[in-house]
C-alpha cells in the first residue's frame, strides 16, 4: 500500500496528512479530536460557542472560556497525538479564546471567518504554538503573510484554503459559489504560488492544506497533485461513532438528499451551507426574527437585522431539534450513509488514496 506523504506543521510531523476540520456549535470537540489525533491526523476542537454547553456561574463569554479549557484538556488526556483549535475571527471574544488555547499548550490555532492580520501578537518567548490561517484566496495568503512578516516578522506554520464547496460560512460572494473559476482545483496553484513568493525571501516552508468538498481518498491524492501538502475535511467526520454531536444531528447528514443542500444567508454576514430543515424554511418565508441577542457572541451580527440567532438556532440543531435550528454541511453531505468509527474511516481513506495512486502511476509509466 502507497503511504501518505507526511504533513509537517512547523516541525510537527503528522504521518496522515488530513487534518479534522473544526465544526460548531458542539460538533467537534475533544472526543473527535482526541480520535482523529490518535489515527495520525489533527484533530480539531471548534471554540464556537461553547458557552452554550457549559453553563457555569460566569456569563456566556466567561463560560466559553471554562468551555474550551476543558475541552482541551479533555482531548489531552485521550491522546498523545496533534490538537488544534479552531477560533473563528468573527467571535466577540476571540482575543481571548485564542490567549486562552495558547496558555493551555495548544499545538495549533486554527483561524478564518475574517483575515486573522495579528494572530501573532498572542505568541511569547518560547510558545509552541503553530498559526494557521484560513483564506480562500492568493490574494488573502499573499496579504497576510506580508502583513505577518512586515508586523511580527513571522509566517504561517501552515495555510489552509477552503473552497466553495466547504460545509459551514463560506468566504466567497454568493455568484462566486459555484463558479468554476473559483473551483479548490483553481485555488490551490494561485494560493501555493502566493505563500512560496514570500516564504522564499526566508527560507521557512509554508504547506497549503485544501479543503472543501474533498470526500473521498482519491479526492486527497487528485488535490495534492496540484500542490496541497494536505487536506482538511469537515462533513466526513460527522458521521462518526466518536463526533459529538448527538444521534439525530448525525441522521440529518445521512438522510440528507443532494436536493436539501443548500446556501443560505447568515447572521454573520457571509453566506453558508446548510442542510434544509423546516427552520429555515420559515426564516425564508420571513416567519423568524429574534427579540434580543442573548449573548453577543459574534461581532458582524446585528440584531436588528439578523432573520435569526445564529448561535441558538445551532445549538438546537446539535440536539437534534430542526424545528428550531438547522445543520451546516459541505457539498458531498448526500453521499454520507453510514456511521463509522474514526479509525474505519480513516483506514478507508487510505486505502482509497493508494488504490488511486497505484492507478494513476501505472498509467503513467
Amino acid at each position: 500500500m502507497i503511504r501518505m506523504k507526511e504533513l509537517n506543521i512547523g516541525g510537527l510531523h503528522i504521518n496522515t496528512p488530513i487534518v479534522q476540520g473544526g465544526m460548531g456549535v458542539g460538533i467537534s470537540l475533544s472526543g473527535l479530536a482526541a480520535a482523529v489525533a490518535n489515527q495520525g491526523g489533527v484533530g480539531v476542537i471548534s471554540a464556537a460557542g461553547l458557552g452554550m454547553l457549559y453553563k457555569g456561574s460566569g456569563d456566556y463569554l466567561a463560560n466559553c472560556i471554562t468551555g474550551l479549557r476543558e475541552e482541551i484538556r479533555k482531548a489531552r488526556q485521550n491522546t498523545r497525538g496533534i490538537i488544534g483549535v479552531n477560533i473563528m475571527v468573527a467571535l466577540s471574544n476571540y482575543d481571548d479564546l485564542v490567549k486562552t488555547s495558547i496558555e493551555e499548550g495548544i499545538d495549533i490555532v486554527i483561524s478564518g471567518a475574517g483575515l486573522p492580520l495579528d494572530l501573532p501578537k498572542y505568541l511569547y518567548p518560547g510558545c509552541k504554538t503553530r498559526l494557521v490561517p484560513i483564506v480562500s484566496s492568493g490574494r488573502a495568503a499573499a496579504l497576510i503573510c506580508n502583513k505577518w512578516l512586515t508586523n511580527y516578522n513571522y509566517l504561517p506554520d501552515a495555510v489552509i484554503v477552503e473552497g466553495p464547496k466547504a460545509g459551514g460560512h463560506l468566504g466567497f460572494k454568493p455568484d462566486q459559489i459555484f463558479d468554476e473559476n473559483y473551483a479548490l482545483e483553481k485555488l490551490i496553484p494561485e494560493v501555493v504560488k502566493a505563500v512560496n513568493e514570500v516564504a522564499n525571501i526566508t527560507g521557512k516552508q509554508i504547506p497549503v492544506i485544501a479543503a472543501g468538498g474533498i470526500y473521498t481518498g482519491a479526492d486527497i491524492a487528485k488535490i495534492m497533485r496540484l500542490g496541497a501538502s494536505g487536506v482538511q475535511m469537515g462533513t466526513r467526520f460527522v458521521t462518526t461513532h466518536e463526533c459529538d454531536a448527538s444521534k439525530e444531528f448525525k441522521l440529518a447528514y445521512l438522510n440528507a438528499k443532494k436536493e436539501d443542500v443548500r446556501i443560505i444567508k447568515s447572521p454573520v454576514g457571509m453566506p453558508g451551507r446548510a442542510i434544509s430543515s423546516p427552520f429555515l424554511d420559515e426564516v425564508e418565508a420571513g416567519k423568524r426574527q429574534p427579540k434580543s441577542c442573548p449573548v453577543n457572541c459574534i461581532r458582524t451580527c446585528d440584531i436588528s437585522t439578523a432573520p435569526y440567532c445564529i448561535i441558538a438556532s445551532l445549538t438546537s440543531a446539535l440536539r437534534g431539534n430542526f424545528n428550531r435550528g438547522y445543520a451546516f454541511a459541505g457539498s458531498n453531505v448526500w453521499r454520507t450513509d453510514k456511521i463509522i468509527a474514526v479509525k474505519e474511516l480513516m483506514d478507508l481513506l487510505k486505502r482509497e488514496y493508494s488504490v488511486y495512486k497505484e492507478k494513476t502511476e501505472l498509467v503513467t509509466c
